[in-house]
């Protein structure tokens, strides 16, 4: 852009105080107003969902996690850790790419293809382990089998011996603007463990996304 355009929007954000310049110097940086427009967006699916997360960790057992999408990645705003000693722990304010996560993966199934594929293209697929997906190929299939079983798995992708499902929480639109999430270690994870968290995410996801609405 030229820079007198530059100038004017620059002036412009700043007078509605989406940016404000930095009292150390000539740079600017985000403002006050987009970090409250941030926290209401957060804290009304935050609100929302809180009491479904900690239902979930209870009638589960395992960690319940909910995230929100940032473009390539998602933030986890909220957490219920498991009672176990051994068990999977995540911060609030965590930000992890999405293609080797299963609440990552539950938001990409459920976007629309062109904003599906124009955010796995900007991917930069790195290996965190020998079962991440490093192929935008594979990726994108396994993203179709997710979106039909309204589900994704993480296993050990992002970490080894971590297991996690997740379910997106969905907008009246039917476009996912949240993720929740059940983890814990690979040897409590069984198939019969599965059914279960499945179950009960099913449950809480779909009240969540009605709630919402």
């Amino acid at each position: 852009m030229h820079k007198s355009t530059v100038f004017g929007l620059v002036n412009t954000l700043t007078a509605n105080r989406l940016l404000e310049k930095a009292p150390d110097s000539d740079k600017y940086r985000l403002g006050i107003e987009l970090f409250r427009l941030g926290s209401n967006a957060q804290s009304s699916v935050r609100e929302i969902a809180a009491p479904h997360v900690k239902r979930l960790m209870e009638a589960t057992g395992e960690t319940a996690n909910l995230v929100l999408p940032d473009s390539g990645y998602v933030v986890y705003i909220d957490k219920r850790e498991s009672p176990h000693s051994m068990r999977i722990c995540t911060n609030v304010g965590l930000r992890l790419p999405m293609y080797c996560t299963a609440v990552g993966k539950a938001i990409l199934a459920f976007m629309g293809e062109d904003e599906r594929c124009i955010i796995v293209g900007d991917m930069v697929l790195t290996a965190r382990t020998e079962n991440t997906i490093t192929s935008r190929e594979e990726l994108l299939a396994q993203l179709v089998k997710i979106r039909s079983d309204g589900y994704a798995i993480d296993d050990e992708e992002l970490e080894y011996g971590l297991i996690c499902i997740a379910m997106p929480i969905l907008s009246k639109m039917g476009e996912p603007i949240a993720a929740i999430s059940v983890s814990g270690p690979k040897l409590r994870m069984t198939e019969e463990k599965i059914s279960e968290v499945h179950a009960e995410l099913t449950k809480h996801s779909h009240e969540i996304s009605r709630a919402i609405q």
